[in-house]
């Protein structure tokens, strides 16, 4: 089958320049000025005039379906990955959640095949998570590899936090594997000692999980994990979520002193909500880890994607209902479920926020929305770019419509979005996955199960 999209503006991390794409049997063919012409008639035709065309987004920070243990996200990874394809995001890479103690690395992979294959509509992968260190799991990270899994998730808080010493055996075995570590940054004593003490004196309101989970708190374990990979030889570590400056100073400061491997990613949430929304009546939505910050934070945070401090935006897309599970935290945010929806809004965000207010250019959103997170997480270049070779996956956007974000517009199970009533600068108009249409104007078109796994490939050394 042959699809060609025709006079769009084509984005790469380097150049715009206007173009058609011949995609045929799902994998980019041909890229060029008259293809119509030259090749003869296609299947379908789409023209793409004075429109952007993007690689397909691809988000390496998702939970779907994951048990909290005192909730399930209640987007599982059919209802997850239509609301991703809805918002430009043609691939994910799902963290894991935890499995019973003691268990092996395979155990929760073979439960995620189970979650997510036959579900999926888009593509995806899964990172590992190291809930305890020995010679066994560490053994297993290896064969973990062979599965497609070149990526492990190590927390440094909650229930199966991993403690510096383990820390230090994974980083070293994974930089012996070609494989990257991502580390949750948080000092856990200092977040339960903050967590008590305010709970103890009747402070519970949402804004107190943000003063509970203070910068410093981050930027410590952030500065932690930086020296680890150093003693691990320059192992590759790759911080998620990061939410502040202090943390961003800590690996600007480890880049100037010469360490290598060092990746960056920040989500939509930190650049464009602040804590104040926890003074909200509704404060309880907003209730993640880590929490929300302020303008500051966000000011940072934008400079340091336009320079490149920041590879990489994700979402850590965590949905629970706010009409049902988060009210159990609304008068003690301790017994909230950390986590909001994210997946369906960040393209357009990205765009509408970034982009359309001159924070970062339209090559910066493509560089860090889709390429970057291809070449880190081993999908390049088969994904996360157009060029002969790539798979079929384009975003086309249409700069001068103007809409409201709402709920409504939504297509996943979650019963709110963060960003309700955000005024956006431009729209999707289409999306579309190894040259299949799989959602146009707003209407999801693809298929349950379409989505394929990823074996992904070793690192193979800095961007």
């Amino acid at each position: 089958m042959k699809t060609l999209v025709k006079n769009g503006m084509i984005v790469s991390p380097e150049d715009t320049y206007e173009a058609d794409v011949l995609i045929e049997d799902g994998v980019i063919e041909c890229i060029g000025k008259n293809l119509e012409a030259k090749f003869g008639d296609a299947d379908k035709v789409i023209d793409a005039k004075g429109k952007y065309v993007l690689p397909g987004g691809i988000d390496v920070h998702t939970h779907m379906d994951i048990d909290v243990g005192i909730a399930r996200a209640v987007d599982d990874f059919y209802t997850g990955t239509v609301a991703a394809a809805c918002g430009g995001t043609t691939t994910i890479v799902d963290h894991m959640g935890f499995g019973p103690a003691g268990c092996p690395l395979h155990h929760q992979l073979d439960v995620y095949h189970g979650l997510a294959d036959d579900k999926a509509v888009i593509d995806y992968g899964f990172h590992g998570v190291v809930q305890h260190v020995d010679e066994s799991i560490l053994n297993e990270l290896e064969t973990m590899m062979d599965d497609g899994v070149q990526s492990t998730k190590v927390y440094m808080t909650y229930g199966y936090k991993i403690d510096d010493d383990g820390i230090l055996e994974v980083l070293k075995k994974m930089k012996e594997l070609h494989g990257i570590t991502a580390f949750h940054c948080e000092n856990h004593y200092v977040v339960e000692h903050l967590k008590k003490e305010y709970g103890d004196a009747g402070k519970t309101a949402p804004i107190y999980h943000a003063k509970s989970r203070p910068n410093l708190a981050e930027a410590e374990a952030v500065r932690r994990v930086l020296y680890l990979a150093k003693l691990a030889g320059d192992a590759p570590v790759y911080i998620v979520h990061l939410s502040c400056k202090e943390s961003l100073e800590a690996v600007e400061e480890a880049r100037r002193n010469g360490q290598k491997n060092i990746f960056v990613e920040t989500c939509t949430q930190y650049l464009t909500l602040t804590e104040d929304r926890y003074k909200y009546p509704d404060g309880v939505k907003y209730i993640m880890s880590p929490p929300l910050r302020t303008q500051q934070d966000l000011d940072a945070l934008w400079k340091g994607l336009e320079v490149g401090e920041i590879q990489i935006v994700a979402t850590d897309h965590c949905p629970f209902n706010y009409a049902k599970e988060k009210q159990d935290g609304k008068d003690d945010f301790r017994k909230c479920p950390n986590g909001a929806p994210g997946v369906e809004e960040r393209m357009i965000l990205l765009f509408s926020e970034g982009v359309m207010k001159n924070k970062i250019s339209i090559n910066k959103l493509v560089e860090v929305a889709c390429t970057n997170p291809a070449k880190v997480y081993g999908m390049y270049p088969k994904k996360g770019i157009i060029e002969p070779g790539a798979d079929g996956d384009l975003v086309i956007i249409d700069a001068d419509a103007k809409q409201t974000l709402t709920h409504k517009m939504m297509h996943g199970a979650v019963d709110y979005t963060s960003y309700e009533g955000t005024d956006l600068h431009g729209k999707i108009d289409l999306v579309m996955q190894r040259g299949n249409i799989i959602a146009e104007n707003n209407e999801f078109k693809g298929n349950r199960g379409d989505g394929k796994y990823l074996y992904r490939k070793p690192f193979l050394g800095d961007l």
